[in-house]
């Protein structure tokens, strides 16, 4: 599995729709992730306090995993003193090998963290390859 960094470090390619990609260029947000691996699954923790569980959207497309979230429309925006955090929307992409079992993928939100299960398809192991540093 490999973070596909295009998408969030441009920050002009935000989402394909267009309706969704100026609430999300507009806050410039990234939810913040962090994935560790077990016997039998990658597990993904994306960091997104104050969302609504309805608006986060997972998705698969051949071997690319994007999470997006879309605030619903007319949401709130105050006359902010001093703004540290957003609960803008955001998309993340991520790369999939053939080792994640892309049909199994289960999501929960708790606590304000989108936890993201990637099972493992057993006996698989993702091909290593040492490279030669020059």
């Amino acid at each position: 599995m490999h973070y596909n960094q295009s998408c969030a470090a441009k920050g002009n390619n935000y989402g394909s729709n267009p309706r969704h990609r100026g609430m999300l260029i507009r806050s410039m947000q990234r939810a913040s992730v962090n994935i560790y691996k077990t016997d039998s699954s990658y597990e993904m923790l994306v960091f997104a306090p104050g969302r609504i569980k309805e608006h986060f959207h997972l998705d698969v497309k051949g071997s690319t995993l994007t999470v997006s979230y879309l605030p619903p429309e007319g949401f709130p925006r105050p006359d902010w003193i001093l703004r540290e955090y957003s609960r803008g929307g955001f998309e993340r992409t991520f790369d999939l090998d053939e080792t994640v079992d892309v049909t199994n993928i289960t999501a929960k939100y708790v606590d304000g963290v989108l936890q993201v299960s990637l099972p493992l398809v057993p006996g698989k192991e993702a091909a290593k390859r040492d490279i030669v540093i020059n």
